[in-house]
Formats: C-alpha cells, sequence, structure tokens
C-alpha cells in the first residue's frame, strides 16, 4: 500500500513541474515544446498563427494532405510514340455493375501537332494542338489499371455544327438515373486565336450509351471585357446544396500577343437541371489558382485541388459553401488534370468521404517534335475512411537527376510549343 502511494505521489509531482513548466512558458511568452492543443495567448508570428488556422497543427494529421504515387495504365497503346495517338484529359471513373468506366480526349492523327505558334498552317489532318482534331472516347477496367478501350462515345459532328473541329476535355456526372457528359467543343484549331470554345453536353441512359446531343454553349460565355469572355473550359460537374455545380477554367489575360502573360481562373455556374439553364456563381471567379478543375465533396463543404498555375499552387483548398475556398495543405508532385474516383461526387452528401485513387495525364510523353500525352493512375490518402502514413510522410527524395534535367538549357522546351526561344535571347 505504501509503494502504492508513493508512485501516485510522484505521478502527481511529475504532472505538477511539467504544468509548471507550461505555464511558466506560457507567462514567459514562449512558445511550448509540447504542441498546445488549442491556441495559447502569446504574442506569436504569423507563421504560427496561422498554424492553428488549419485543419490539423501537425501536417501529418491533415486529412486534407497526401503524397501522390503514380501507376502506369495498361491496355493503351500509343503507336510506338510517333506523336500520332494521344489520350489525355481523363474524366472521373465512375463504378456501374462492377466495372469503371472513364472517358477521355483522343487524338490519333495521320501527323503530331505542330503546335500554337503554326495553328493558321493547321488543316483537316494537320493538328495544331494535342487536343485538336479529337473526340470523346471511353475504356472500362475492373482494377483501375488495366483498361480495355471501347471506342468513340461522343464524335465530331459535320460542319458548321459546334464542335466539328475538335471535342476534348470530357467529364461525368450522374443525375437521376441518367448520365450526362460535359465537354469542350471547337469550332476552329485551337491557337488559331487562342482557345475559344464553349461547353456542349450529352446524355444517355447507360454509360455505353448511345450519347444523345443535349445542347451546345451550356455555359455561356462571359460579356466583352470579362474575365470569361471566350472560353469555358474543363466542365466538372458535382452534385451539391441539391443543384449540380459545375466548375469550369478560362484562362485570360492572354491571346494572341500575350501568349506567356496568361492567368487562369476557375468559376462556378449552377442549374437544378443538366442542360441548363446555368447560372453563373456572383463572386465568379471562385479560385484564382490551378488549372485543370478538380473539385469533390469534403465533409459539410467542398475541396478542390490546385495545380500548375497562380500563387497558390500546389495546393488542397477546402469551402464550406462551394465559392469562398481557403488553404488546406500544400502539397508535391500532384497529379496533372486530377480525375479522382469520388463514390459520392453525385449523391447530394453532406458528409463528403474523400478519394484514394484517380486518373491523371502526362502532356509530355514526347518530344516538342512527337507532342503526344498519356493517361496515368495515381494512389494517395485523401479519404477519411482511409489511413495510410506512408502518403502522409513529408520528405519525399528524388533522385539528383530529377533536378539536373530541369537546367536553364531547357527552360523553353515544351510539347504544346507556348514557349519558344527567341534567336536574340541570352542570358542576362
Amino acid at each position: 500500500m505504501k509503494y502504492t502511494l508513493l508512485i501516485v505521489t510522484a505521478l502527481i509531482l511529475l504532472a505538477s513541474c511539467q504544468n509548471k513548466e507550461q505555464t511558466t512558458t506560457v507567462e514567459n511568452k514562449v512558445f511550448p515544446f509540447a504542441m498546445p492543443e488549442e491556441k495559447p495567448n502569446i504574442p506569436m508570428s504569423a507563421s504560427t498563427e496561422r498554424m492553428f488556422e488549419y485543419e490539423a497543427k501537425r501536417v501529418q494529421d491533415n486529412e486534407l494532405f497526401s503524397q501522390f504515387k503514380y501507376t502506369r495504365l495498361q491496355g493503351f497503346d500509343y503507336n510506338n510514340g510517333d506523336g500520332t495517338v494521344s489520350r489525355r484529359d481523363p474524366s472521373r471513373p465512375i463504378l456501374v455493375d462492377g466495372k469503371y468506366y472513364i472517358w477521355y480526349t483522343k487524338r490519333h492523327t495521320q501527323v503530331p501537332p505542330i503546335g500554337y505558334s503554326r495553328a493558321k498552317e493547321a488543316t483537316d489532318i494537320i493538328p495544331s494542338t494535342d487536343w485538336d482534331l479529337c473526340d470523346i472516347w471511353y475504356a472500362t477496367s475492373t482494377d483501375g489499371i488495366t483498361w480495355e478501350e471501347q471506342g468513340a462515345a461522343v464524335e465530331r459532328p459535320e460542319k458548321p455544327k459546334s464542335g466539328w473541329r475538335s471535342l476534348a476535355t470530357p467529364d461525368i456526372l450522374i443525375w437521376k438515373g441518367k448520365y450526362y457528359l460535359y465537354y469542350q467543343a471547337f469550332d476552329e484549331p485551337s491557337g488559331l486565336r487562342g482557345d475559344l470554345c464553349p461547353v456542349s453536353v450529352s446524355y444517355a441512359d447507360s454509360p455505353e450509351g448511345p450519347w444523345t446531343h443535349g445542347g451546345d454553349a451550356v455555359i455561356p460565355f462571359g460579356k466583352e471585357g470579362e474575365w470569361d469572355q471566350n472560353a469555358t473550359h474543363d466542365p466538372h460537374p458535382i452534385v451539391f446544396n441539391g443543384k449540380i455545380y459545375i466548375y469550369y477554367k478560362a484562362a485570360y489575360n492572354k491571346w494572341p500577343d500575350n501568349r506567356d502573360k496568361y492567368a487562369v481562373a476557375h468559376g462556378l455556374a449552377i442549374a437544378e437541371d443538366p442542360l441548363g439553364p446555368f447560372e453563373k456563381h456572383p463572386q465568379n471567379p471562385v479560385m484564382q489558382s490551378g488549372h485543370e478543375t478538380c473539385y469533390f465533396p469534403f465533409r459539410d463543404g467542398v475541396a478542390t485541388l490546385a495545380i500548375k498555375d497562380g500563387n497558390e499552387r500546389e495546393t488542397i483548398q477546402f469551402s464550406k459553401d462551394g465559392a469562398n475556398f481557403e488553404i488546406a495543405s500544400v502539397v508535391t508532385l500532384p497529379p496533372t488534370a486530377a480525375a479522382p474516383f469520388v463514390p459520392d461526387a453525385f449523391t447530394n452528401t453532406s458528409d463528403g468521404r474523400g478519394f484514394t485513387w484517380g486518373l491523371c495525364h502526362f502532356v509530355n510523353a514526347g518530344t516538342p517534335e512527337k507532342s503526344y500525352s498519356i493517361m496515368a493512375r495515381f494512389d494517395c490518402d485523401l479519404s477519411l475512411d482511409y489511413d495510410e502514413s506512408g502518403y502522409k510522410q513529408t520528405g519525399v527524395w528524388f533522385s539528383p537527376d530529377i533536378y539536373f534535367e530541369q537546367s536553364p538549357e531547357k527552360m523553353y522546351d515544351h510539347p504544346e510549343g507556348r514557349y519558344k526561344k527567341s534567336a536574340d535571347s541570352s542570358k542576362q
């Protein structure tokens, strides 16, 4: 009994000392060694203040942080990499009767793209860019890695119908038992005046089709002088608050004379019917960073993965209302054109669970002379129902060769021909 009392007394004294140490630290207005559960009432730097605004103070505990791991897809042929076959812009996978379905931009042309700068030379057989002279194809899989290409889902219509030049960047919506494909419809070679194209929609009773044309320009351009005056790209629908939320992209401050001065923003259009009318959110653009659209229900709001463009590139952000986003985490090697498998994307959930895998693309699979894209799979832990510590590591080390590949001599290499080193350029 005496021994037990001694142990209890020692533990009380130890706890008292620790509390006294922490109290003394706070009283001395110094940040404590033990991570506080709540923000201490002491003077703090802006960085420390922000730490308590995140979902978790330690990034390893943040449900909206993950590393991304990549796997090559099986089942797709790229004609030995000669640049004549390209697959890109995958839709989010959906699972129907035990099979995953995806839709994507497919180009199969006689020659590789010649690039933006030569768009005036494009013909009915010569594409300007990787997404010129394309159709919407689809494929199925049972494991998300090995895919079987099924054929064209939506093909280019005859001229002058919208999309006669190219169809690209599809995404899928399931609404009241029907399937809706949204995609960009080009009426001229990309790069001729820019990427001037609206969004079209087709619908079907089955993911196998057949697909019925449902409308053109379903997300209207902005008025002259507005940020989205001539583009509504990358349509990306989810169901939120009982309505159809389509996020879309527009590049602005560019074309045709300022191709390297562009900015990219995302807008939000809302409807109660998949065929519209869609009403643009009054706070558009709702996102000023990122390139391709990637939004998903998460808890009681909407999260987004922002990649490539803007001051907040390579971040994951969250919004309670789907329109006002705040940074949740900063990520490394995020997927380009991320298309996650989100089972509750169209269920009108008020408790979004996130995802663990999806598809993406790499636009630099070839060379500038033989430009084409490939699709790939990524895995991650952005799910509330999954816990894999390996995806929460913050130290990811790359071979030195990865860094040396980013040499100044390769600064202007770009497979889509956006940037060309001028003949008289020189180091300053």
